[in-house]
């Protein structure tokens, strides 16, 4: 082989080298992926759809619609949603309006597993009553499906999964009441997450603190924990109004509990934030995104993008270097003229953070 052949070879070999290490080096901050809003979701079917909206117009944002959670995950999406409903003892779910009121139009409504609903513990739905159809009913299942997954790709990035309990539902005569959070609620949502996955399956408040006196003074002098390190890991968001976070945290100095909180800036627990509006809120995102925080925001919200064909708000998202931005329309088969679809440039769900990466330079193997 001549010299000059073989000082080539050596200095592609040299740069592939250095893409890679550089690769290997990343925080996990330094990522940039895309997720599903509300990922349990059934779309409503349609006759009660059509009936909802000839009541509230609005009710056309309830229209959409996600695919199994385990296929979102086979096609690249890193960050789900779920939404929690509190039922201690056991079918305060399992029969929903809907299906009466299905059945009064002289329809027949798709067939629907109550019997699930019967177990005690949470389950996972959007509108009670309404918008119950889950592709996994109960919390247990959702998490179970996503372990399962997460243990057969051991190498997938880590996957950020936002909590949304629901404390509220429609209250009409026969529609199902929906019980508060209270301190005893919460643990007990904590413990079904500490049923499923042990603690080396998880990132949690506690790993990412170390021995710093609090999780924001850690994120901010030594930052989020290498990716690699990170890798087959799941990381829980806490989702609710400041009431309810608060609560959360309360007497929480040990940082012992599963979640993070999205708390105020400046908030001992603070490390990740959800902040929906990235068209409103991109020059604060971007602010904390540079300062070590994590964030989560959405690039499309109740239909209205997909049916304009809007990417304002993805497209301020990706700017802004937020590290999870949230969609229903990961596919153009989901939106509402098969034509709407939140991917990267690249047609990759997961990539290097434009904000703290040299995106040149920098790939997410």
């Amino acid at each position: 082989m001549k010299p000059l052949h073989k000082f080539f070879i050596f200095t592609v070999a040299v740069c592939l080298s250095f893409v890679s290490l550089k690769a290997q080096e990343l925080k996990m901050n330094q990522m940039q992926v895309i997720g599903s809003h509300n990922s349990y979701k059934i779309g409503i079917e349609k006759p009660l759809m059509d009936l909802i909206v000839s009541q509230n117009p609005e009710a056309i944002g309830l229209a959409y619609t996600h695919i199994p959670l385990t296929q979102q995950l086979d096609l690249g999406l890193r960050s789900l949603e779920i939404d929690v409903v509190y039922d201690p003892e056991g079918g305060r779910f399992s029969h929903p309006k809907g299906l009466d009121m299905l059945t009064s139009m002289g329809l027949e409504p798709e067939p629907y597993n109550a019997e699930t609903m019967n177990e005690p513990g949470f389950k996972v739905l959007h509108v009670p009553d309404i918008d119950f159809r889950s592709h996994c009913p109960t919390f247990k299942g959702c998490l179970s499906d996503i372990r399962d997954w997460s243990q057969s790709h051991s190498d997938h990035l880590p996957i950020i999964i936002t909590i949304n309990p629901k404390i509220s539902g429609l209250e009409r005569p026969g529609f199902a009441e929906v019980l508060p959070f209270d301190r005893k609620v919460l643990d007990a949502l904590d413990g079904e997450i500490l049923e499923i996955f042990n603690d080396s399956e998880l990132v949690t408040p506690k790993q990412v603190k170390g021995k710093q006196a609090t999780l924001r003074k850690a994120i901010i002098d030594k930052g989020w924990p290498d990716l690699a390190k990170v890798r087959g890991k799941i990381l829980f968001v806490f989702d609710a109004g400041n009431e309810l976070t608060e609560l959360y945290m309360e007497g929480d100095e040990n940082y012992a509990r599963p979640m993070f909180s999205s708390t105020n800036n400046d908030n001992p627990h603070a490390a990740l934030f959800i902040m929906n509006d990235p068209v409103k809120q991109e020059k604060q995102i971007a602010e904390l995104v540079k300062q070590g925080f994590m964030v989560r925001t959405r690039s499309d919200a109740d239909t209205r993008e997909a049916r304009t064909g809007d990417k304002t708000r993805f497209e301020a998202a990706t700017r802004s270097g937020a590290q999870v931005i949230t969609t229903d329309y990961y596919l153009k088969s989901l939106s509402p003229d098969k034509d709407f679809e939140i991917i990267f440039v690249d047609g990759r769900y997961q990539r290097c953070n434009p904000v703290l990466t040299n995106s040149s330079t920098c790939d997410l193997p």
